[in-house]
C-alpha cells in the first residue's frame, strides 16, 4: 500500500469503505476498497466471491479489478476509478434524464449483464449505488454477492437491496436464477425515467404490497409457482389490479414502458434475458460501439479531383511536415478505432491502436512482397483457351485479388462487416464473445426448469 496515497473516502458500506487514491509511481487515480473483516491467509482472500468473479471478467461495462493487496491482515481491492455512481446522479438531478441518455446507459448495462451471465455468474445486488458512471460510460461494480449460476442451491435468502429485490427472493425461494438481475434492471430503468424508486417498500411485506399495487396481484395464470411459495410461508397476496405503467412513467416511450413491464414480470420465466433485452425495439437505434467513438464516425465526402489534390498537398506538407508519409498508418489506425468487430465493445485500450496499426501496415507490406506467380490449373480459362493474352489477364487478376488495402480490409484480409445494431445476440465460449444474427424479439418463449434456475 506504500505505492498508493489515500485522498478521500467516497463511500462506506456493510463490508468495507471505498477511497479515492493515487498511484505515487504512475500518477493514476484509482478507487481502493478497504475490507472491514480481517484476513489471515491468501487462500482466504483468493476464494472470496468478489475476487473469483472479477478475475474472470474483462468487459468495458464491468469495473476492472487492478490489484488485490493484503497488508497487516487487512485486504484492499484496487479498482479503476469512476467519477460517480448512478444514485448520486439521480439524487442530485432536478431535470429528468432524456430517453437517449437512459437508452445509452441501459444498453451498456445489458451488454455487461449478458457477458456476466454467459460467464456463469449473476450479480444479485444490482442497484443505482453499484452502477458507476464516468461521462457516457457506465459499469457494473460491487460483486460481493455475485454467485455462480451452476452452483448448488439453496442460495442465500437475503440478497440485494429491498427496493430492487425480485419477488421470488422476497417470498424466500431458494431456487432463483440470473432473472433476479433482470427484475432489478426493470426497477432501475423506471427510476431513471422518474427519479424516484418504483417499489420503495419499508419491509418485505410492504415491498410485495407496493409491487401488487403497480403491476397487479399474481394469479395462477401469471405466476402459479409464486402462489405456491406464498402458501408455503402462509402469506396471502393483497388483491390489486395494478395501474397503467404509462401513466406512472409519463416521460417514457411506448417501447420503454413495454420493456419495463417485461422485466418486472412476476414469473421469472417471462422476463427476458439480457441478450433478449438487447434485441428489444427500445434499443432499435443503438449501435454496438461505445458512445465515445460514435461521434468520430467518418463523414462521407466527395473526393477531390487530381488537380485539386496536387495543389493542396504542398500546402499541407509545409504546415504538417511528415504527415503525408504516414497517411496509410493514420487510415489503418482510424479503421481500427471504428471497427465494430471488437468482441465486447472495446476490449483493448485505445492506446494500443497505434501498435495495431503498425502491425497491420507491416502485414500489408509483407503481403505485397510475398506474391508469387502461380501457374493456372488444368481447367482454368487460360489452359482451355490456350491464349497468351488470357493468361496475362488471369495472372494480373490473381495479383490484384490477393492485395489488401488498409482502409478497406484488415486483419488478414477479412472484409469489414457492416455496423452492428440491436438485433444481434451474444454467443461466448472460452471467454471470447461473438455476435450472431438472431430472430426478432419474442415475448413468448419456453420457461426454464427450476433446476436450471438454481
Amino acid at each position: 500500500m506504500e505505492r498508493y496515497k489515500l485522498i478521500k473516502e467516497v463511500g462506506d458500506g456493510t463490508f468495507g469503505s471505498v477511497w479515492r487514491a493515487i498511484n505515487k509511481l504512475s500518477g493514476e487515480v484509482v478507487a481502493i476498497k478497504k475490507m472491514k473483516k480481517k484476513y489471515y491467509s491468501w487462500e482466504e482472500c483468493v476464494n472470496l466471491r468478489e475476487v473469483k468473479s472479477l478475475r474472470k471478467m474483462n468487459h468495458p461495462n464491468i469495473v476492472k479489478l487492478k490489484e488485490v493487496i493484503r497488508e497487516n491482515d487487512i485486504l484492499y481491492f484496487v479498482f479503476e476509478y469512476m467519477e460517480y455512481n448512478l444514485y448520486q446522479l439521480i439524487k442530485d438531478r432536478e431535470k429528468l434524464f432524456s430517453e437517449a441518455e437512459i437508452r445509452n446507459w441501459c444498453f451498456q448495462l445489458f451488454q455487461g449483464l449478458a457477458y456476466l451471465h454467459r460467464r456463469g455468474y449473476f450479480h444479485r445486488d444490482l442497484k443505482p449505488e453499484n452502477l458507476l458512471v464516468t461521462k457516457h460510460l457506465i459499469k457494473i461494480a460491487d460483486f460481493g454477492l455475485a454467485r455462480e449460476i451452476n452452483s448448488q442451491p439453496p442460495y442465500t435468502e437475503y440478497v440485494s437491496t429491498r427496493w430492487y429485490r425480485a419477488p421470488e427472493v422476497l417470498l424466500q425461494s431458494y431456487l432463483y436464477s440470473s432473472k433476479v438481475d433482470m427484475w432489478a434492471m426493470g426497477a432501475i430503468m423506471a427510476e431513471l425515467f422518474t427519479l424516484h424508486p418504483l417499489f420503495p417498500g419499508t419491509s418485505e411485506a410492504d415491498e410485495i404490497y407496493k409491487i401488487c399495487n403497480i403491476i397487479g396481484s399474481p394469479t395462477k395464470d401469471s405466476w402459479a409457482d409464486g402462489l405456491s411459495l406464498a402458501n408455503a410461508i402462509n402469506y396471502q397476496f393483497p388483491q390489486s389490479v395494478g395501474v397503467n405503467l404509462s401513466a406512472l412513467v409519463p416521460s417514457a416511450s411506448e417501447d420503454a414502458v413495454n420493456l419495463i413491464k417485461l422485466l418486472c414480470s412476476w414469473d421469472p420465466c417471462k422476463r427476458p434475458t439480457a441478450g433478449e433485452a438487447l434485441q428489444h425495439p427500445f434499443f432499435q437505434s443503438c449501435f454496438y460501439v461505445p458512445p465515445t467513438l460514435r461521434s468520430k464516425a467518418p463523414v462521407t465526402r466527395t473526393p477531390p479531383s487530381a488537380g485539386t489534390k496536387a495543389a493542396l498537398e504542398p500546402q499541407f506538407t509545409r504546415r504538417h511536415p511528415g504527415a503525408l508519409s504516414n497517411t496509410k498508418v493514420t487510415r489503418i489506425s482510424l479503421a481500427s478505432r471504428l471497427n465494430p468487430t471488437l468482441s465486447t465493445g472495446v476490449q483493448r485500450k485505445l492506446d494500443l491502436v497505434n501498435q495495431d496499426a503498425s502491425r497491420n501496415e507491416n502485414s500489408f507490406k509483407g503481403a505485397i512482397k510475398q506474391q508469387k506467380y502461380r501457374p493456372p490449373g488444368r481447367k482454368s480459362p487460360s489452359v482451355i483457351n490456350k491464349g497468351r493474352s488470357a493468361r496475362r489477364v488471369s495472372d494480373a487478376g490473381d495479383k490484384l485479388a490477393s492485395m489488401t488495402i488498409g482502409s478497406h480490409k484488415q486483419n488478414g484480409g477479412q472484409a469489414k462487416p457492416p455496423a452492428m445494431r440491436a438485433g444481434v445476440q451474444w454467443s461466448g465460449e472460452s471467454g471470447d464473445m461473438f455476435l450472431r444474427p438472431t430472430h426478432q424479439f419474442q415475448t413468448g418463449r419456453s420457461c426454464y426448469t427450476r433446476k436450471v434456475a438454481g
